[in-house]
């Protein structure tokens, strides 16, 4: 497989040799993601460099800063070997971070129900991950606020638009409505991993346990329920089966409930955001999310299959 021309060569060579590492040894990772190019170091390391500048240098750099505090956490990522920005072994900062073994859940193709434990791991990491506030963790460098406009506004502009007929325009807003009332009305930021997606989550090949959450370039302040957006709908009662593990059985039920309806909110909202954007943009990323119908049907599918309460009364 290819490494790229003789100036990303001399680039790898460099620094292979910081980890005494030869370079036949320096091979590309089969799935790669938007914003860095990645390759693995020999057995132990993987090394991400920023495609482009600017806001991706930004991205590594928080990724760095993120990737610490989220192990000191107990949230489950490969711990950062070296972070150079001095851009002196070569001309553009760099990431080395610890190899997991195994395969995301996107390149394995494995639909939600089968890799149900790995799901609900996931949700016990987001479940550590969310106990960091800002009084907790002090200032993070370069990890903004993500966004979480209300949608109803976006809905009467489909509509004008013709996105979406003026009867169906009426239904989705009392539907968000509903949802609305079972949102808190201030929500403490916390940090957020920012793109829990299958392909940001790495299994054991063999117990199809999970082995790791990666790629922490969007991380973010935000309402905790942000993180389960990103998710394919199917997998979220498995993950909130994990986040809400340690909900004592009284307030369970209420708990559950709850925390469907502030993530059916997003995953709704996202849908339609989506809807009117070009295709093209977006066509070469593996993310399922990228087609903008995509979202729309992940809901559809998710209540054509019978899901379990409390998502039926949540409709």
């Amino acid at each position: 497989m290819s490494l790229g021309g003789e100036s990303r060569r001399e680039t790898l060579t460099a620094i292979a040799d910081r980890y005494q590492i030869p370079f036949e040894d320096i091979a590309l990772a089969p799935a790669p993601g938007s914003a860095n190019d990645v390759y693995f170091l020999g057995e132990h390391l993987v090394l991400r460099i920023p495609r482009g500048a600017g806001a991706r240098y930004a991205e590594l750099a928080k990724e760095a800063t993120v990737i610490p505090v989220a192990r000191r956490a107990g949230v489950r990522t490969p711990a950062v070997a070296t972070y150079d920005d001095s851009c002196t072994v070569v001309g553009v900062p760099y990431l080395v971070v610890e190899r997991v073994r195994g395969r995301d859940l996107a390149a394995l193709g494995t639909p939600p129900a089968f890799a149900a434990d790995a799901y609900e791991e996931v949700g016990r990491s987001l479940a550590r991950l969310h106990q960091l506030t800002r009084r907790l963790t002090g200032p993070l460098p370069g990890v903004g606020v993500m966004d979480e406009d209300d949608p109803r506004p976006a809905v009467a502009s489909l509509a004008e638009e013709g996105y979406i007929d003026l009867d169906a325009a009426r239904w989705l807003l009392g539907w968000f409505d509903r949802l609305a009332g079972w949102r808190p009305p201030d929500v403490e930021p916390v940090v957020l991993h920012g793109d829990a997606s299958p392909t940001n989550i790495v299994v054991e090949g063999t117990s199809g346990r999970l082995a790791g959450l990666v790629d922490w370039g969007d991380a973010a302040w935000g309402d905790p329920a942000l993180d389960f957006a990103k998710l394919p709908l199917r997998a979220v009662p498995f993950a909130l089966d994990g986040y809400l593990a340690g909900v004592p059985d009284r307030v369970r039920d209420d708990a559950v409930r709850a925390w469907s309806a502030r993530v059916l909110w997003y995953h709704l909202a996202w849908a339609l955001h989506r809807l009117p954007q070009d295709p093209g943009a977006r066509r070469s990323e593996r993310v399922w999310t990228a087609p903008p119908a995509s979202r729309l049907l992940e809901i559809l599918r998710f209540f054509a299959e019978s899901p379990p309460e409390p998502w039926p009364s949540l409709a």
